[in-house]
């Protein structure tokens, strides 16, 4: 299943993202697709505000792994400057595995290492406040949450 949405500034991005991660459960991941400055960190920051993360949020370009703590573990994973065999090394199949949920942004770095049940989400520039929002769904766990996404009619356009 397939949904997009329209986000009109950083604070819409957030809530859109907000919304989506009042629906997550432990062991859910999903890829954050999107050129620099896209929207993938603000996206990310949505995500933890659902999970009630008091931690400040930021980009995990230097560290590639930040974890947080809510009401479920946050992985927030810069994977671009990794090659898949430094990925394995790193044990990311182990956070992929495990019980909390993982943003992953450039995912197609590590696409073998990827679950088949993920959220694909891509973030598109549309000029300098409006974004794109685009979420494919691979499993019938991400098709229901999708559907239960579509029922929201507060952010979907």
């Amino acid at each position: 299943m397939e949904l997009k949405f329209l986000s009109t500034s950083t604070d819409e991005t957030i809530n859109i993202a907000q919304n989506i991660g009042r629906y997550l459960k432990g062991g859910d991941v999903l890829t954050l697709n999107g050129e620099l400055g896209a929207g993938k960190t603000h996206f990310t920051k949505g995500i933890a505000l659902a999970l009630e993360v008091k931690k400040v949020v930021n980009s995990p370009t230097f560290t590639i792994i930040k974890e947080y703590e809510g009401t479920l573990p946050l992985y927030h994973m810069d994977v671009y400057r990794l090659e898949e065999e430094e990925a394995e090394e790193l044990g990311l199949e182990e956070y992929l595995e495990g019980e909390g949920i993982c943003v992953i942004e450039w995912p197609e770095k590590i696409k073998d290492m990827l679950p088949d049940k993920r959220l694909e989400i891509s973030i598109n520039r549309i000029n300098e406040s409006n974004r794109s929002i685009q979420l494919i769904a691979y499993g019938e766990r991400f098709n229901g949450l999708c559907k239960e996404l579509q029922k929201n009619e507060s952010i979907s356009d």
